[in-house]
Order: structure tokens, then C-alpha cells, then sequence
């Protein structure tokens, strides 16, 4: 799958500025253009882009002050921002970089150089998103990490609505390793991985591996009977790879403790979710393996 285009958004006043480095940018970048410091904070929000190119003088609200409100929302003060502006003095420029734009370009500008700069700051934003992307991916199975399943249970949820965790562990998974020895037991944990996310995951669904053989699936939206019958579509997925295993068994298998609760007036996830999902797979061990057990959390 090719990675998304990635946007610029453009904003100034004069309608040939916006079409000039339109023009510049349109065959590599999806471009995203606004007329006035208002829209630009609107779009920004909208979209995300990956780079602001800004322009300082505007009526009403100025470059300066549209910087000022992307610096103050979480989910746009991470945008690089390049200020391009007839506003020659140092002490403007100086301005720009304090309040933290990314670059400082003066008008008129030779198109040839613009457009290098702004390759290469495009370049490093690529890079730092696919950055971010591996720092929550679990390098072993290219699940998701215990990182973004952290951050993940943070969200906030509609008060009232159904959510569900589960702890999936693959079973007698010591001696498997200790058996065939560790590189196989990595492989083992690929094939798992991939078995998990072959099966179709609902919105919102987030399978992740917690750490070892243990691995964690949230289910938000979902009461007991939807999650407990995804988990053993989950299991028997992780059956039919039928890789031989020491410990009697034609095949490894895995088992799944599981947990449902209503969210509460507060929004969060309930604190003790995951060490109620634990409990479960400790019961769903002690009956004998190779199955799903689970509880509902109640007054939360």
C-alpha cells in the first residue's frame, strides 16, 4: 500500500500569491488553500497537513497570531510552519522562529528555492511520521506495542457505552521454546501475529502485542456476546495454523481471559480492566486451555 500524499496547506490574501505557489507545489503535493488567518486555524484543525506555508500580513488576523492559535492546540502544534512574507527586517524573522516556524522565506522569491526548501523540510516530516509510526509497532510481529495500547485506553468514550478488553496467551509457550529454541519460537509468534490480523477486525479494533507470548485486543463498542465470540474467532484462527508443539499437543494453541464493562459518567476506561481480562485467562489456564473465558465488570 503507497503511502498518502502528503498536503500542504497555503495561506495568504492575495489571491496570486496563493495561485503562485499553488502552481509550485500541485504535481508532488496535495495542496489545501486559505484566504485568512480564521480558515487557515479552521483547515488546519480539518486536515493536519504536513506543512503551513504562512503568510504574516493579513487583515483581521496576522500570521503571528495564526501561528500563536496552531502552537496552542495539541493536535496542530506539532505542524511545521514556514512563514513566506515581504516583511523584510531581522526582527520580524526573528519573531517567526521564536514563536517556532520551521523556516523564514522572504518575498519575491526564486521559485527553484522555495520549492527546494520546502522538498526538504516534506522529507523530514516524512521521515519523523514514519518514525513514530515504528515507535509504536512492536518489531517482532508488526502488531501494535504495549505503547499504543497504552495511549490507546487513555481515549475517552460516550458515557454508557459497551467496551471490552482481552488477554490472549499462547499456551505451554516456555517449553515450545525450550523445545525448538527461541528463533522458532519468534516465528511461531509472527505466524500468530499474522493469523490475528487475517481475521477482519471491527472499527476501532486494537490488537496489540503486550510483551513474550501475551498479547492484548480491545474491543471498544462491544458487550460480552460480540467481544466473547470475536475472541474465539481469534482463537480457532490461532488453531488452524497447527504448528507442532512438545507438549502432547499436534498444535500450539493460545487462551483468552476477557472482560466487558458500560463506561461511566467520567468518560475513561475502567481502572482495574486489564487485571480483571488477567484473572479471566488465569481461570481460562486453570480449565485446561485452548479457550475463552469472561467476566463483566459491574458499576462502573
Amino acid at each position: 500500500m503507497s503511502a498518502p500524499q502528503q498536503q500542504i496547506l497555503i495561506v495568504d490574501d492575495h489571491s496570486a500569491n496563493r495561485r503562485v505557489l499553488y502552481e509550485l507545489f500541485k504535481d508532488n503535493y496535495r495542496i489545501i488553500l486559505a484566504k485568512n488567518g480564521p480558515m487557515a486555524l479552521a483547515l488546519a484543525q480539518k486536515h493536519l497537513p504536513d506543512l503551513i506555508l504562512l503568510d504574516v500580513v493579513m487583515p483581521e488576523v496576522n500570521g503571528y497570531e495564526v501561528m500563536s492559535g496552531l502552537k496552542a492546540e495539541p493536535a496542530t502544534r506539532d505542524i511545521p510552519v514556514i512563514f513566506i512574507t515581504a516583511l523584510e527586517d531581522q526582527s520580524y524573522e526573528e519573531r517567526g522562529l521564536l514563536l517556532g516556524a520551521a523556516d523564514y522565506i522572504i518575498k519575491p522569491f526564486y521559485p527553484p528555492i522555495v520549492r527546494a526548501r520546502v522538498n526538504n523540510h516534506m522529507q523530514w516530516v516524512r521521515q519523523r511520521h514514519l518514525l513514530e509510526r515504528f515507535a509504536l509497532l512492536d518489531p517482532l510481529t508488526e502488531l501494535p506495542n504495549r505503547r499504543r495500547l497504552e495511549d490507546t485506553l487513555k481515549a475517552k468514550h460516550a458515557p454508557g457505552s459497551s467496551v471490552s478488553l482481552a488477554v490472549l496467551d499462547v499456551d505451554h509457550f516456555k517449553q515450545f521454546n525450550d523445545r525448538y529454541g527461541h528463533a522458532a519460537g519468534d516465528r511461531a509468534l509472527q505466524a500468530l501475529a499474522g493469523a490475528l490480523h487475517e481475521v477482519k477486525q471491527n472499527e476501532g479494533e486494537l490488537m496489540a502485542r503486550f510483551g513474550g507470548e501475551e498479547f492484548v485486543i480491545w474491543l471498544p463498542q462491544c458487550d460480552r456476546a460480540q467481544a466473547s465470540r470475536r475472541c474465539e474467532e481469534l482463537r480457532l484462527a490461532v488453531s488452524k495454523l497447527r504448528i507442532p508443539h512438545v507438549e502432547g499437543k499436534l498444535k500450539i494453541s493460545c487462551s483468552i481471559g476477557g472482560v466487558s464493562a458500560v463506561i461511566g459518567h467520567s468518560g475513561g476506561v475502567p481502572d482495574d480492566l486489564f487485571e480483571t481480562a488477567d484473572g479471566q485467562l488465569y481461570l481460562a489456564k486453570s480449565q485446561g486451555r485452548d479457550r475463552v473465558h469472561w467476566s463483566e465488570l459491574s458499576g462502573c
